[in-house]
């Protein structure tokens, strides 16, 4: 895959970053007022939970500002909320960033690693208090290490990963009905699970063709969940029948394609450097061959044209609803729905081309072989920074995830 990547795509473009302003998102882009107060609580449950740890950690997590991310996605939400979304969203983007090293390549790991976040999703469990959840934490923390504060032969590799990812579960689902826990649970799954098709990807000898690369792209986007949680914001669950029918489900897919298509665009140089290949523009790029600049712009074009499919959709909205005499209540949660993948849309372009994460800091912080501070939870079973190398973790590594 490397000489493939270093045949087919030798030069990078030009400012991929700026050409993402091309694509056209005619819906406003506005910031929760929260935003500073979800960014301080975030970073002391990263700490807390062993995500990050060390001040140079949390200042390169910091300098990305991923909590105005969520500001910008759920505008309205309640303080409360906003911290719950960013917190969430951090635990996604670390999660993420597991897969820039050794991990990225081993589907079956991965497998291992997504089945042990997977059975902490329980529906309709019964949710613990802050303090029960912390105690229990501790707990779970100590017996890993094998009461001696040092990690136990079989104790999960992914200590941290998990017991954030739990106490973000617990924490959104409580209170909701079951059938949004359902949805939600479904949309966490297969968020997880695509990342074995990706590290296939990296494997195989030849890419996915751009439509069998979007199936894929649809689900480690990580949207779906994001749309879920703008219902928990706005405090309803819609019905399952128009939930899955047209044309909300065509709108959810539309969402996620333009959210796609920007981040693809915008972080094509950090994918470059860091050697991955699972970008839209890169997979366009290869089955074309034609330079990265023109497949960039075949791209934000395509942005375009679902960003408009999007507003035909929505213009025949409520005739639509009228006809199925959908009451006026759930009229209002679509109506809020329909309105927070705007913001999605919206949001995810103000803030990518704000955050240092796909500019030149970015590209630097995944180039000649390194990673992020966090990026080796699921190889060391503890926190970042425990006074080893980035080198020595990927060494320390060699069974990444194998006994999650």
């Amino acid at each position: 895959m490397t000489d493939m990547m270093n045949s087919g795509h030798r030069q990078a473009p030009s400012d991929p970053t700026r050409r993402a302003a091309a694509v056209r998102i005619p819906f406003p882009a506005r910031l929760s007022p929260h935003a500073e107060r979800a960014r301080r609580h975030t970073l002391q449950w990263l700490q807390k939970t062993d995500l990050l740890a060390g001040d140079a950690s949390v200042e390169e997590y910091d300098a990305l500002r991923l909590e105005r991310l969520m500001a910008y996605f759920y505008p309205d939400a309640t303080a409360s909320d906003l911290e719950l979304a960013a917190d969430f969203n951090a635990w996604f983007f670390i999660f993420d960033d597991q897969f820039d090293g050794r991990l990225g390549t081993r589907p079956e790991a991965i497998e291992r690693l997504v089945d042990t976040l997977g059975r902490t999703m329980t529906i309709g469990g019964t949710h613990e208090g802050e303090e029960a959840r912390e105690a229990h934490w501790a707990r779970e923390a100590e017996e890993a290490r094998g009461g001696h504060g040092t990690e136990a032969p079989h104790a999960v590799s992914s200590q941290p990963l998990v017991l954030g990812f739990r106490d973000i579960w617990y924490r959104a689902t409580a209170g909701t009905p079951r059938n949004w826990q359902r949805r939600f649970r479904e949309h966490w799954q297969a968020y997880m699970a695509a990342h074995q098709g990706e590290a296939a990807n990296r494997n195989a000898d030849r890419l996915p063709t751009p439509e069998q690369f979007l199936e894929l792209r649809r689900h480690s986007i990580g949207v779906q969940p994001c749309l879920d949680f703008t219902e928990r914001c706005g405090g309803y669950a819609l019905p399952d029948d128009l939930h899955g029918s047209f044309p909300l489900r065509e709108m959810r897919e539309i969402t996620g394609d333009v959210v796609i298509f920007v981040n693809d665009i915008v972080s094509l140089v950090k994918e470059l450097a860091a050697g991955d290949v699972n970008n839209s523009v890169v997979v366009l790029s290869e089955q074309r061959g034609c330079a990265l600049d023109e497949a960039v712009e075949h791209i934000a074009e395509r942005a375009n044209a679902r960003t408009a499919r999007f507003n035909e959709l929505a213009a025949a909205l409520p005739r639509l609803l009228d006809d199925m005499r959908v009451p006026a209540e759930v009229r209002g949660h679509i109506g809020h729905y329909v309105e927070g993948m705007g913001h999605l849309m919206a949001g995810n372009l103000a803030w990518s081309l704000a955050t240092s994460r796909y500019d030149e800091r970015g590209v630097a912080a995944v180039s000649g072989g390194r990673q992020r501070p966090w990026a080796h939870l699921a190889a060391v079973g503890k926190g970042a920074g425990d006074g080893r190398s980035a080198g020595e973790e990927r060494g320390a590594g060699e069974d990444l995830a194998a006994n999650a």
